[in-house]
């Protein structure tokens, strides 16, 4: 009961900082009722009945929904806010008609007759928020997109009853403004700023200069899609995030203020200084004050504000001095700019810092920065609590409102992956941690389209008060849900999948993808995995088994296709243990047999699987990329950053394959060139009686990741053939059950 009080006493803090709603109640019953057309249909969504009262919510303020009517009636959904309404909404769908809403697809079968609901159900969320996004999700997910595809996404969001998230695009066209004031020239500014596909590291000063410069063009595309994300969210009562000013400035400053006292910061990622090691002003400079206020005036004046703004400073990079006095006015600084032009501000910051660094961030030093910002004014999100919570070791971040969030995705990369167990308890363990100063749950993935049912139970538990009682029966609900039908095999898939790949637990579980399939290969590559392989390889015959029965649903389909594409990667670790081993016991048949089957027949067969879906296309990644430029060489531009990020990261594969996905055509002329060459250099080490050479290999492997990176091959930007029908011939082709090596001509 403690906790419960100080949560809701640090709550009342950060409401009273905001100022309340973003909108009126019918401006936000009008948002709902636009979402229901656009989710379901004018026809059906006649059927429902919305409205928004700020009196449904208790005194401590907390979203609310209420739903009643159906069967034979319309449906009322009420809500104390947009988003509570529309949480509202897709309870009733989920729950009461067996919908589904995700990235992948929804399953929208309503009954004719819309089930009643039998006593009026009312539910109020335990926390203040539901937060999404990771400051590294624009860039691995969102970098390419327009504003159709946002709508969709900020409709999940409010379906998801997500009301604070980050709104981050276009603060480089205020920058531009703020720079060209301090008088920065152009080429300055261009050599500043980074490609589309890394500003997320620009933003947070790990980076500059890579993969850019940025055209005029971007600036204005992304100020009007700016426009659009903030007037939608802030139709439906959500609180957007917007940027401030962290302290990292272009190295021109030094040109334009030459008294400027700056300090240079160590190299982030493998990156020497010509792309790193950032330059940051010191927080006694009045540059820091002046550049802070100057930028968060204009952007306030272009966007408007909510009060709420993110801003990190030592993001993964080593703060220039461990005393706490300077950590303390380092931190000071960064929210007196806030405050300065915003007297209800309130600062969210990423804790990742904490987390990353425990070396540096002792005791005295995260103290040091807690205790700079006044109580209740700085909102701490626990980026990676389902795996390594900060709040446990800091007494809930010494008083200081916190967002328990759940990361589970690096890079945006493909793999079947999740700690259901571990994120089902977690947010009802930091409630009841001694003082919790816990005020909401968060989803913060660094890249998205992934590992769905994770998501879904996330965003659930953002409204339950406890954990879900019973995983297995949870999951073989979300399954009926998601194919709308309840069908055994694929139910029996799911509680396989639960037990297996859904089931990691303790502090080493992290959502990076480090199958030798996606990995440089070598001779010291790791194949160890936490669940048994026999049971992604029976949930995958499962769903092979239930296809018949759903072959009509394009989100059984897409399953079908993850669950194929994760029993394929397991297959390559296999026969990579095959082909080591055969190497290391100089049995060149043996090595010429599997490296064979791996390089030349598994790994064409799952690109030619992943070609049958849409969402694993590199055509379609990178005709995104090219559709928002506005000439060719700008289109060349844009094509390479995102060729870029998929594979060597930076000039030098600095951050080597860390965002790898497995897409059609990336498969094909990235991956499996390497292992070709792989098994060759291996096949003629032996030959020849010579050691295979790590770092000869290394240089000449690294000739065919930049020749993919320079490539301008043009790739399907549509499927092709019959995802079932693909996966039964690989199915029966490489027989799992039966040994790593078999297959079937």
């Amino acid at each position: 009961m403690e906790a419960v009080v100080v949560a809701v006493a640090v709550g009342f803090v950060l409401l009273a900082g905001i100022g309340g709603s973003a909108g009126d109640e019918a401006q936000e019953a009008a948002a709902v009722r636009a979402l229901v057309s656009r989710l379901l249909g004018p026809g059906p969504a006649a059927n429902f009945s919305v409205s928004v009262e700020r009196a449904l919510a208790p005194q401590s303020g907390l979203d609310t929904y209420r739903l009643s009517g159906g069967g034979g009636q319309r449906v009322r959904v009420r809500g104390s806010t947009g988003v509570a309404a529309a949480a509202g909404l897709h309870r009733y769908l989920r729950d009461f008609c067996g919908c589904h809403v995700a990235w992948s697809g929804s399953q929208l079968r309503l009954p004719r007759l819309l089930p009643p609901v039998p006593e009026e159900l009312t539910e109020t969320t335990p926390n203040r928020y539901r937060y999404y996004q990771n400051v590294c999700t624009q860039s691995y997910s969102f970098v390419w997109w327009d504003w159709a595809r946002w709508e969709q996404e900020i409709d999940w969001m409010a379906l998801n009853g997500i009301n604070l998230a980050l709104a981050w695009s276009g603060q480089e066209a205020i920058w531009q403004r703020v720079y060209t004031a301090l008088g920065l020239t152009q080429p300055e500014i261009d050599e500043h700023f980074t490609g589309p596909a890394f500003l997320a590291w620009g933003r947070m000063g790990n980076l500059h200069t890579w993969g850019g410069p940025l055209s005029s063009s971007w600036h204005l595309k992304q100020l009007y899609l700016q426009h659009q994300i903030l007037d939608r969210m802030r139709s439906f009562g959500m609180t957007p995030v917007l940027p401030a000013f962290s302290g990292h400035v272009p190295k021109a400053i030094t040109r334009v203020l030459p008294q400027v006292n700056v300090s240079k910061l160590g190299s982030w990622g493998h990156f020497n200084c010509s792309y790193s090691c950032s330059f940051l002003l010191a927080p006694e400079d009045p540059a820091f004050s002046l550049i802070g206020r100057l930028f968060l005036q204009e952007l306030r004046k272009e966007f408007g504000t909510d009060h709420i703004y993110g801003a990190d400073t030592f993001n993964e990079m080593q703060p220039p001095s461990s005393e706490p006095s300077y950590l303390a006015a380092a931190t000071s600084a960064v929210y007196e700019a806030m405050s300065t032009v915003d007297p209800d501000a309130v600062w969210l910051l990423q804790g990742w810092l904490f987390q990353n660094q425990p070396e540096f961030w002792g005791p005295t030093q995260v103290k040091a920065v807690l205790g700079a910002v006044p109580q209740g004014r700085l909102l701490v999100l626990d980026l990676f609590a389902e795996s390594q919570p900060v709040y446990t070791h800091t007494a809930s971040f010494l008083g200081q409102p916190f967002i328990w969030c759940m990361l589970h995705n690096f890079g945006g990369n493909h793999g079947l992956f999740g700690a259901l167990e571990t994120v089902n308890r977690g947010p009802e363990s930091a409630r009841l941690f001694p003082n919790s100063t816990m005020v909401g749950t968060g989803i913060a993935p660094e890249g998205i389209g992934q590992n769905e049912v994770v998501y879904a139970l996330m965003a659930e538990l953002g409204w339950r008060k406890d954990p879900v009682p019973d995983l297995s029966a949870w999951v073989t609900s979300f399954a009926t849900q998601r194919y709308g039908v309840s069908q055994r095999d694929a139910a029996a898939a799911w509680r396989l999948l639960l037990r297996s790949v859904y089931n990691c637990s303790g502090d080493t579980c992290r959502g990076h993808n480090r199958s030798p399939l996606v990995k440089r290969p070598s001779l010291q590559l790791n194949t160890t995995v936490w669940y048994n392989r026999s049971d992604v390889f029976e949930a995958w015959r499962l769903l092979l088994t239930a296809a018949p029965d759903l072959t009509t649903s394009p989100t059984f389909r897409y399953d079908l296709l993850d669950v194929t594409r994760q029993a394929v990667q397991e297959l390559v670790s296999l026969y990579y243990e095959e082909v080591r081993t055969a190497y290391l016991n100089k049995e060149i048949v043996s090595l010429l047999r599997v490296g064979g089957l791996l390089a030349y027949k598994l790994l064409p067969d799952l690109d030619a699987v992943l070609a049958s879906d849409s969402r694993f296309l590199l055509g379609r990644w990178l005709e995104q990329a090219r559709a928002v430029a506005v000439s060719e060489a700008e289109a060349d531009l844009y094509e390479q950053n995102s060729r870029y990020q998929l594979t060597l990261w930076g000039p030098e594969g600095n951050i080597l394959d860390y965002a790898n996905k497995q897409l059609a055509g990336l498969v094909a002329d990235y991956y499996a060139p390497r292992w070709c060459l792989f098994v060759e250099t291996l096949t003629d080490s032996l030959s020849r009686g010579v050691p295979f050479q790590r770092r000869e290999f290394d240089k000449n492997v690294f000739q065919l990741e930049q020749a993919f990176v320079f490539s301008r091959k043009r790739y399907p930007t549509q499927p092709q053939g019959d995802t079932v029908d693909l996966a039964k011939k690989i199915f029966l082709k490489y027989n799992p059950q039966v040994g790593a090596s078999s297959v079937t001509d």
